[in-house]
């Protein structure tokens, strides 16, 4: 019962784009980046570091939500391969195309399939984003994807770039900790919250 309890909370995005087969498993993970390019061109640059604010890990984490483990890690894979190639999907500041998987904010970059996955796993076994304990565990879900991709973000900067850990951490961490992370991820659990209420009430 549990295990069903986590697949119908893993095909959530179902309740938007009902049916079942290829096609409509490969509409889910188009939608998906269609939501995540948006939310990458949604960005604010800062004079201080190299990594702006964007609206990105709002829609992975978002993504993650809605898609679960493995679909929402599909997404991710699929969305740095189409950056790669030169599809305007991230967000426009920084290097073009494959170079910014290498660049200062590739960190991030490559730690959202492992957020997805993560997040979008926890998300699976709870059974309703609308009680106090849901909500509760999937702010922490979210947090937690949070963590994963200031940490890989971090520690490239750190190592990779070579700024060193100081360094990294004022320009990787200190801008995002305090304000951008909370409010998103309100913004992720209302958002599915109010999928779920929809769906409950379907």
């Amino acid at each position: 019962m549990a295990q069903a309890q986590g697949m119908t909370r893993m095909v959530l995005a179902e309740r938007l784009i009902p049916g079942e087969g290829l096609l409509w498993e490969a509409a889910r993970i188009v939608s998906a980046n269609v939501l995540l390019a948006l939310c990458a061109h949604i960005f604010i640059p800062l004079s201080w570091t190299p990594v702006p604010i964007t609206g990105q890990t709002f829609g992975v984490l978002l993504v993650a939500v809605l898609l679960g483990a493995r679909r929402g890690a599909l997404a991710l894979g699929l969305y740095l391969l189409e950056g790669a190639a030169g599809w305007p999907v991230f967000t426009p500041l920084g290097l073009p195309g494959a170079a910014r998987l290498l660049g200062p904010t590739a960190g991030y970059l490559w730690a959202f399939p492992v957020a997805a996955f993560v997040a979008g796993w926890l998300a699976e076994q709870i059974e309703s984003f609308s009680s106090w304990s849901g909500k509760t565990r999937l702010a922490g879900a979210v947090l937690l994807g949070h963590g994963l991709i200031l940490s890989g973000g971090v520690l490239w900067l750190a190592s990779v770039i070579g700024v060193g850990m100081s360094a990294a951490l004022m320009q990787g961490l200190a801008p995002f900790v305090l304000l951008d992370v909370p409010v998103k991820t309100a913004l992720v659990v209302a958002a599915a919250r109010g999928m779920d209420r929809v769906k409950q009430q379907a």
